[in-house]
């Protein structure tokens, strides 16, 4: 383990993101009581450009909101959905990953089927078609990222439980009376956390995007602010107040490559392959 944590300190591009990263998380979590300005309120005439303004550094939108409001309030909701809907794709992927690879036959051919059949679906597809069956509301962007989210998961968590469960220490755990419960929760998952907390530190990111690229359709939560919703509320005023969407679509690239470049860092350092081949 402090081999990894050396690896990955040694990463410069995985350090930087990790500042960045934590730059966003301190502004989601600090901002709104160090700037309570309501996002939702008018507080000067519309579509005022950035710095021409005494109090508002970024500017108002097309209803005289405050811009740069919007952007510290949006940093709360936009890193929430992307680590809801990954923890939620995480809960279905892993134990549908772990189940077909560990009992293999049967249980493997139906498992890997209802996955495949997620996966013929384009992923941004599938959730506008999610979000048109439902309502646009938070709670149901963060389901239909989560739904089309989790295949990968549990692709890769079957990869990893077929290498691992004929390994000498599961042969063991079987001869000494344990269930296949116990086996893979105690046994098998822990060696294949590594490379789930890769993949999660990337699907992160992908859900940002996700949910930007719906909000962009107007398929966004109207009741609350984020990143997507400004993008998403500016896009009928892109050549006039170009402003409007740069300023979010920044914050939403900035935090994307930091997630992954703390991604490549995590998989240098915990990717025994790459260790070896490194050191």
């Amino acid at each position: 383990m402090k081999k990894g944590f050396a690896r990955f300190a040694r990463n410069r591009g995985a350090l930087i993101g990790l500042v960045i990263l934590t730059l966003v998380i301190v502004i989601a979590a600090l901002g709104p009581p160090l700037y309570p300005q309501d996002p939702w309120r008018m507080v000067q005439r519309p579509f005022l450009p950035p710095f021409t303004a005494p109090g508002l550094p970024l500017g108002t939108d097309a209803l005289g909101r405050d811009v740069l409001a919007g952007l510290i309030h949006g940093a709360r909701v936009s890193l929430m959905v992307g680590l809801v809907s990954t923890v939620v794709a995480l809960l279905i992927g892993v134990p549908v990953g772990a189940l077909a690879g560990y009992f293999g036959g049967w249980v493997d051919d139906a498992l890997m089927r209802f996955t495949e059949f997620f996966q013929t679906i384009p992923s941004f597809a599938l959730a506008i078609v999610l979000l048109a069956i439902f309502q646009p509301s938070l709670f149901f962007i963060i389901l239909s990222i989560a739904i089309v989210s989790w295949p990968p998961v549990a692709r890769l968590v079957r990869g990893e439980v077929l290498s691992l469960r004929s390994r000498e220490y599961v042969e063991a755990a079987v001869l000494s009376g344990q269930n296949s419960r116990q086996i893979i929760t105690r046994q098998v998952l822990p060696n294949a956390v590594s490379s789930i907390i890769v993949l999660a530190s990337l699907m992160v990111a992908t859900a940002i995007l996700l949910e930007s690229s719906l909000a962009f359709l107007g398929l966004g939560d109207p009741n609350v602010m984020s990143w997507g919703y400004m993008i998403g509320a500016a896009r009928t005023v892109l050549r006039t107040a170009w402003w409007l969407t740069f300023i979010p679509g920044v914050a939403i690239l900035l935090s994307v490559l930091a997630l992954n470049l703390i991604g490549e860092g995590l998989n240098d350092a915990l990717n025994p392959r790459l260790a070896r081949r490194g050191e």
